[in-house]
């Protein structure tokens, strides 16, 4: 029979961890002196005891080696569990939200796509608006480890392709999954760190400073204000634009960075075409802006670098609302949310690496019809692209584009229009934040949709951040046999 204690274990484990973790908002509501921490002691008493009640129940399950199914098991519940004792602040606390949206808005802080289904934010509870910026910065972490431990094992999206770099560093391999999760911590927090006091040094408050340092790293991009960074335009807009892309590489370069290596970070291709892609795509909007809007040189730079590295990175934040910008921009973004990052970084979407393999895939197939006699093979980052790692990236597109299709007519189907059901199933796949349109914009949120489509729309955010197919494992009859 399939034993579930080693995985209730991990997730009663983990649940505890975020429990105790509620006692930091409920200081800082104690601290800028509002009664709202009785809620956050509440929630954190009430999630704490849930979850140390599962992990002692399975207790006697613990020290073993998960099975490749446990993994898959864990890798999926972990991500649900969590949004659901997560969303318990949101339920008890001020806003006092209803499950579907208490829900919607963990998810979506831990899958740190940034959709919001909570408007007034600046008259929120310091406390509460703390605790969606640690919902996003704990998602952060907990991708990269996942990429960089499970998914390589797990085989999933061709991410098997990092699965003995994960654990180089500088010539030697790591001995254990823990110690390189450390390392990536190390690097996760020193960086956060630099982010807060880069947003002091423009001039942000120390509480903002800390949130959005917390929602950059984790390129989660929920923000304090309604405005989202239209509140701090200016110097802040490029300190967040360097770091969200910091956060989009991937942190087992910044590990061996640490070690004295810095030679694998300036090889790694993926890297090399997201910074050049990034520079392009920052020109040419630049030039749009200054031609087609007339705007200056300064602001149009500052804007296009901010908004496209925003939307490239999945971290959503919106400084100004560029459909106002004309519909070259819109079209523009819509596709640019969906390349994403580096892999094994915070970033999302289907990420840099995939389309590398494929442009290779497609490189190969031309060379092969013009020399029907020659040996050729997709090749990525100097290395052949081996038949399991290309049938796996093969499989994660179609199965990625083909879910998007499927989620927006299911969307279309609840009432929304096409431009809001479409650029919503995008954003959610993609784990960006704004989509497209009136209502979930990025002038305004996803408060006013109907129920059906929040509920559908987490489903997409959680399909997205685990790479799709490691969710649709688990939903099958055969993972369940014996």
């Amino acid at each position: 029979m399939f034993d579930l204690r080693p995985v209730a274990y991990l997730i009663g484990i983990l649940v505890a961890v975020l429990g105790l973790s509620m006692t930091l908002p409920m200081f800082v509501d104690l601290y800028f002196g509002n009664d709202h921490w009785l809620a956050m002691l509440e929630a954190s008493v009430v999630v704490t005891s849930a979850g140390a009640l599962v992990a002692l129940a399975s207790a006697n399950s613990a020290g073993g080696r998960l099975t490749i199914r446990q993994t898959f098991l864990v890798t999926t519940a972990v991500w649900v569990m969590l949004p659901v004792f997560g969303a318990v602040p949101f339920v008890l606390g001020a806003t006092e939200a209803r499950v579907v949206d208490a829900f919607f808005e963990a998810m979506s802080g831990l899958t740190t796509t940034g959709s919001t289904v909570f408007t007034g934010l600046e008259r929120l509870p310091q406390g509460l608006l703390l605790w969606r910026s640690m919902l996003q910065w704990f998602g952060g972490i907990g991708i990269i480890i996942v990429a960089m431990v499970f998914l390589p094992e797990l085989k999933v999206g061709g991410m098997q392709i990092f699965r003995s770099e994960a654990f180089d560093t500088d010539g030697k391999v790591l001995p254990r999954a823990a110690q390189i999760a450390s390392r990536i911590g190390a690097a996760y927090v020193a960086l956060t760190f630099g982010c807060f006091l880069s947003y002091l040094a423009t001039g942000m408050g120390t509480f903002d400073a800390a949130n959005h340092a917390l929602t950059t790293l984790s390129t989660g991009g929920f923000s304090t204000y309604d405005a989202s960074f239209g509140q701090f335009q200016g110097p802040a807009e490029y300190v967040a634009s360097v770091f969200m892309i910091l956060a989009s590489l991937p942190f087992v370069r910044y590990v061996q960075l640490l070690a004295g290596s810095v030679m694998p970070l300036r090889r790694d291709s993926q890297v090399r075409v997201f910074i050049v892609l990034i520079l392009g795509l920052v020109a040419l909007m630049t030039v749009y802006r200054i031609l087609a809007n007339g705007d200056h040189f300064e602001h149009a730079l500052r804007e296009a670098t901010f908004n496209i590295t925003s939307i490239i990175t999945g971290t959503g934040y919106a400084s100004v609302d560029y459909q106002l910008w004309g519909t070259f921009p819109v079209v523009l973004f819509f596709f640019v949310g969906l390349i994403g990052g580096c892999a094994g970084s915070t970033c999302c979407s289907v990420k840099i690496f995939r389309y590398q393999i494929l442009f290779a895939s497609i490189s190969a197939q031309i060379r092969k019809i013009h020399s029907p006699h020659g040996m050729f093979s997709p090749r990525y980052d100097g290395r052949t692209v081996g038949e399991d790692v290309l049938s796996s990236v093969m499989a994660f597109f179609v199965l990625f584009f083909v879910t998007m299709g499927v989620m927006a007519v299911l969307l279309a189907a609840t009432g929304l229009d096409t431009v809001t059901a479409l650029s919503g199933a995008a954003t959610a796949m993609a784990n960006i934040g704004p989509g497209l349109g009136d209502t979930i914009g990025p002038a305004g949120n996803f408060a006013t949709i109907n129920d059906t489509a929040k509920w559908l729309l987490t489903f997409c955010m959680l399909l997205g951040r685990l790479e799709i197919m490691s969710v649709f494992v688990i939903l099958t009859p055969m993972f369940w046999r014996e």
